[in-house]
């Protein structure tokens, strides 16, 4: 593993009092001793030796078990199958009382360049390969990914859900999106649209494997003795008080993201900050990556959070309406302001066009799509659904649509007018929008959704390497410790680009699963 330079004299004491790395290992490991020889567990968070051993390690377990996964969600359900198949007792840690996590309330897309139902040649979408999905992955996070990750991700999506389909029992609906970003069309789909068909086909066969699963058990410790021993176990906070649970063989930590925690958002990105609404459910908050962090996991890009840019303007959730700005573009749609103009290319990537709406200065933006497209993202039951809540709106005119969506009907009239010029022309002159004959003009009926920017994913977390093992701070996998999911980094680099969460947890899940299995008792 390379060293990160850290812009520290590992030879002296810096001039400001800094420690020396060299000064900070020497620390370390006079903590590591004291922890060993007076039964204190290892504690990085403290600012001394003193204060880092104040946690006694558990003299006796209140059970053993094989394999202790950390969250439900696509990460921990994935492991827990992988790991239970293998024949090790299993168990998954969830503090909220619903099994899930953000996985559950996802928007249910999954890219994969190929699948085994042959989407791509029966819809007609055009090409795909494994290149042009880490390419196109890679230029979506800036090239801060690391690429053997990214590869990895790719090369098992389409694997995992032929697997969720075959063991399973998932289904998919007949469409496939191209999603800002992605220059094909490889966003696969859930029957109703969100996470669930996923969760539910991974707990299918998680529990046919033998993993069981423990609600509203909440971890409040990683316990480990010093810097060279393996993860002993966890402590949990139960309703019967709390528990200590020796992990025999892994501990793989699936928990998700930090998206909840106004206060560690803001401790590494200040502009995330409380004003914005969040896509997340409540049990995101980060507290398993700072126990993971206390006993010397590495870190990576934490500033690196991301606006979902189309979530419900007045709650911030991501409901099924919130999905229809993200599959609609490949179909035509346009974005509009409150001046009922353009404002970026629709198929930007997400934080590009959440900053292009914050840069209007006007809170609250529209997706405007035809009926010809409904086919082609959902069914036309879920958007008069839609209708029925008020997330909706229908009108035969643009005139009609504007007064709805209190936007200026002369220009949104022109607006559309112009797109469908453009898209006529195959150019795009105002935000350069790539333009593909799966496209169609835009025509009445009318239909418009609101939303505006939320927090939403953490591209950031622990670092982890191809075999899903945790890497501490000196470079090297901490013994018996693995990671899947949002809780990691490195996969997504600065921008995560939409659908390709489902492979990252899902893919890294059985990777972190697998491996955990493998190892010694």
């Amino acid at each position: 593993m390379q060293e990160v330079d850290t812009g520290t004299n590992q030879e002296a004491e810096t001039g400001n009092g800094a420690m020396s790395r060299r000064g900070f290992l020497q620390t370390v490991g006079g903590m590591g001793a004291l922890a060993a020889t007076s039964g204190l567990a290892l504690n990085l968070l403290g600012r001394d030796a003193d204060a880092a051993a104040v946690r006694p390690l558990p003299k006796s377990w209140d059970e053993e078990i094989d394999v202790v996964i950390i969250g439900s969600g696509f990460a921990g359900l994935s492991a827990a199958a992988e790991a239970a198949s293998r024949g090790s007792s299993v168990v998954i840690l969830e503090k909220m009382p619903i099994f899930g996590g953000n996985s559950i309330i996802n928007g249910g897309g999954y890219n994969a360049w190929t699948d085994k139902l042959k989407l791509r040649q029966k819809l007609d979408r055009g090409d795909d390969s494994v290149e042009l999905h880490v390419k196109d992955t890679l230029k979506g996070g800036d090239f801060y990914n690391d690429p053997e990750l990214v590869r990895m991700m790719v090369e098992g999506s389409p694997v995992a859900l032929d697997w969720m389909i075959d063991e399973g029992g998932l289904k998919l609906k007949e469409v496939l999106n191209r999603i800002g970003g992605h220059s094909a069309y490889r966003g696969h789909v859930t029957l109703d649209g969100t996470g669930r068909g996923f969760v539910y086909a991974l707990k299918k066969i998680a529990d046919r494997s033998g993993a069981r699963m423990r609600l509203g058990t909440k971890v409040s410790w990683i316990w480990r003795k010093d810097p060279a021993s393996p993860v002993l176990g966890v402590e949990v906070e139960t309703r019967k008080g709390k528990r200590n649970i020796k992990v025999k063989q892994a501990l793989i930590i699936a928990s998700g993201g930090f998206g909840r925690d106004v206060k560690m958002r803001q401790m590494f990105n200040p502009s995330i900050t409380a004003a914005f609404n969040c896509t997340n459910q409540p049990g995101a908050t980060g507290e398993v990556i700072r126990f993971a962090q206390a006993i010397g996991a590495d870190s990576l890009q934490l500033c690196f959070i991301q606006l979902y840019p189309t979530a419900d303007p007045d709650s911030g959730t991501l409901d099924r309406y919130a999905l229809y700005p993200s599959r609609s573009p490949g179909n035509g749609s346009v974005f509009v302001n409150k001046l009922g103009k353009r404002f970026v290319s629709e198929l930007e990537r997400r934080d590009n066009v959440a900053r292009a709406e914050i840069n209007t200065g006007m809170k609250r933006a529209f997706t405007v799509f035809g009926e010809k497209m409904i086919p082609k993202m959902t069914t036309m039951e879920e958007v008069n659904e839609g209708i029925a809540a008020g997330r909706v709106w229908k009108a035969n005119t643009l005139a009609e649509l504007a007064k709805q969506m209190d936007v200026p009907a002369a220009a949104l009239e022109e607006t559309v007018a112009k797109h469908n010029g453009y898209l006529k022309a195959g150019k795009d002159p105002e935000f350069n929008k790539p333009f593909t004959p799966q496209m169609m003009a835009l025509e009445g009926p009318y239909y418009s959704v609101a939303q505006w920017p939320a927090v939403h994913h953490c591209m950031g977390g622990l670092r982890i390497n191809a075999l899903g093992q945790v890497i501490d701070i000196w470079g090297s996998p901490i013994p018996h410790l693995y990671a899947a999911g949002e809780v990691t980094g490195g996969v997504h680099g600065s921008n995560r680009l939409g659908a390709n969460a489902g492979p990252d947890a899902v893919v890294f899940g059985r990777i972190a699963g697998a491996n955990a299995a493998r190892e010694k008792a």
